[in-house]
């Protein structure tokens, strides 16, 4: 871990290097004004990796850190990506050497873009999909069912109370009969929960509601993770079944615990007649749930990326990264997320909650 955090941090520091070295380049001002901006941005990434220990500040300074610190990651990725462009369109005879040097007008465009894409990028975060799904079955209903799916609520420093709030008025107005949180409900400090009083806001959620872990409790401390979802009144489902109405839900631990249980082992206590969902955060191996004959999969942790052209990346990594799929009998959706981790921003994807409707074929 440790070993991890130097390549990071290193990482880091050279993309923040580039970036200041080309805006210090860049700026038709005086060396004073330069280097007022080159200290801001150097706090911005203090922000960052002191965020760390944020347990050792008062709550409001760790607040502003984890805003200031996560927003500047992707901005300065952002500028990374510019600056490079704009150094490749030099290097082939494309872009003017004097554009990138005391230039204002290449300033004021890049500022420009920079300031619609992250305030387009944080109305759209702000702005939460709706996924409508519509599933037929042959096994035995009672009834027809609607779940509403959440994922990655990340509550924390920056989804705070009123926040998550809004976001059980807008799943309790579904009138579901079951609400299901695949992982990653806490975003990785548990403290400002405890402070707002977040779990109260969880327990106004409407229907029977059941979760399973995702790999930020983990970063949390799973001790005081299972502590705060003990507060909220959600179901937790590690390595477990339970059965509602006659369908079976599945919650199985994240794979940050490399002793939790196969699929197998799960689904080996199933009923084969029961309509059986799978909760499992991170959605590797999903041939996993065919081969054990799971109905319906839900997973999320992707993000899908989050930001282009992480998308991209996400995409490359799994064999579904976003939204539904099918393997043989067994259907999957994999959600981008209610939430976020780091800035508030949704550039190419979107936030979103899925309405699950299934009914007897």
């Amino acid at each position: 871990m440790a070993k991890f955090f130097i390549v990071a941090l290193t990482v880091m520091l050279v993309m923040q290097g580039y970036v200041m070295w080309h805006v210090w380049r860049l700026l038709p001002v005086s060396t004073a004004v330069k280097v007022i901006i080159m200290v801001v941005m150097l706090l911005a990434l203090a922000c960052m990796v002191l965020q760390f220990k944020s347990d050792s500040v008062p709550l409001g300074v760790a607040t502003a850190m984890y805003e200031i610190g996560n927003s500047w990651l992707i901005i300065a990725f952002y500028l990374l990506m510019a600056f490079l462009l704009l150094d490749i369109g030099r290097l082939v005879h494309l872009v003017p050497a004097p554009w990138l040097k005391s230039n204002g007008i290449t300033t004021l465009v890049l500022a420009g873009v920079m300031l619609v894409t992250f305030i387009g990028g944080n109305i759209h975060y702000n702005n939460k999909q709706r996924r409508e799904i519509h599933l037929t079955t042959d096994k035995p209903l009672e009834r027809p069912l609607k779940i509403v799916m959440l994922s990655d609520l990340h509550a924390g420093f920056h989804n705070r109370r009123a926040e998550v709030a809004r976001w059980v008025n807008l799943i309790n107005a579904e009138q579901a009969d079951l609400i299901l949180i695949a992982g990653d409900l806490i975003d990785g400090n548990v403290r400002p929960l405890i402070a707002q009083g977040t779990a109260n806001e969880l327990r106004r959620l409407n229907a029977p509601t059941l979760a399973c872990l995702g790999n930020h409790e983990y970063i949390t401390g799973i001790d005081k993770s299972l502590d705060l979802i003990g507060q909220t009144g959600i179901g937790l489902l590690r390595d477990s079944t339970i059965t509602i109405n006659g369908v079976t839900i599945v919650g199985r631990d994240d794979r940050s615990n490399r002793h939790r249980k196969s699929v197998k082992e799960l689904m080996s206590h199933v009923p084969h007649d029961n309509y059986t969902i799978l909760l499992d955060h991170q959605p590797y191996h999903l041939e996993e749930a065919e081969q054990s004959g799971v109905d319906l999969q839900l997973s999320s942790h992707t993000h899908r990326g989050q930001v282009w052209p992480l998308n991209w990346v996400t995409k490359s990594m799994y064999e579904c990264d976003y939204g539904p799929w099918k393997r043989g009998a067994t259907d999957y959706y994999i959600s981008s997320g209610m939430g976020i981790w780091g800035g508030k921003f949704r550039i190419g994807t979107d936030s979103e909650y899925a309405v699950i409707e299934i009914s007897k074929r």
